[in-house]
């Protein structure tokens, strides 16, 4: 489990979090959570769960669903052993973090929160890794501090094993 600061907590997103107010600096991630995320979450085609302060403040966020990618888009090393198909992965659809509360820890906390909600997910539900999409080269560079890597010939969507995520979270 994360550790948030005094003042902090986690939830699962919900009507009253105001989400309209919310500014990362990227229009696509302000966008997503202010008129899709609920609306997703509603349909059960993802859950998002929010970072929010004492005065309900929304801090940051991320939304995690199912996908599947074809073995061949995967790393040899990872996919030489799977059946030649569209083999199962968690996804990380989207991260945010308010642009008053950047450069404070919540991005690598709530990525961590993320993974560790994966990890959980996957005893029951089970998955070859934990894809992301990246927007642009930031959070490209963000992702890969933490040991994600690039699926071939698509330099912007990453993949952490499940293998390799277990051994994190278990650290």
């Amino acid at each position: 489990m994360v550790r948030f600061p005094a003042g902090f907590r986690i939830e699962n997103l919900e009507k009253h979090h105001r989400r309209g107010s919310f500014r990362s600096g990227k229009a696509k991630v302000d966008d997503w959570i202010a008129t899709k995320a609920l609306q997703h979450q509603r349909k059960r085609l993802s859950v998002t769960r929010v970072l929010v302060d004492d005065d309900q403040h929304l801090i940051g966020f991320y939304t995690i669903a199912t996908a599947q990618v074809d073995v061949s888009d995967l790393p040899v090393q990872i996919g030489k052993r799977l059946p030649n198909r569209g083999v199962p992965v968690a996804l990380l659809a989207w991260l945010g973090i308010d642009i008053s509360c950047q450069g404070k820890g919540h991005g690598q906390r709530l990525l961590t929160q993320a993974l560790c909600d994966c990890h959980e997910a996957g005893k029951t539900f089970a998955f070859v890794g934990v894809v992301i999409d990246c927007l642009d080269d930031q959070a490209k560079a963000f992702y890969q501090s933490f040991d994600f890597e690039e699926l071939p010939g698509n330099p912007y969507r990453l993949l952490i094993s499940a293998k390799l995520l277990a051994k994190l979270v278990a650290n």
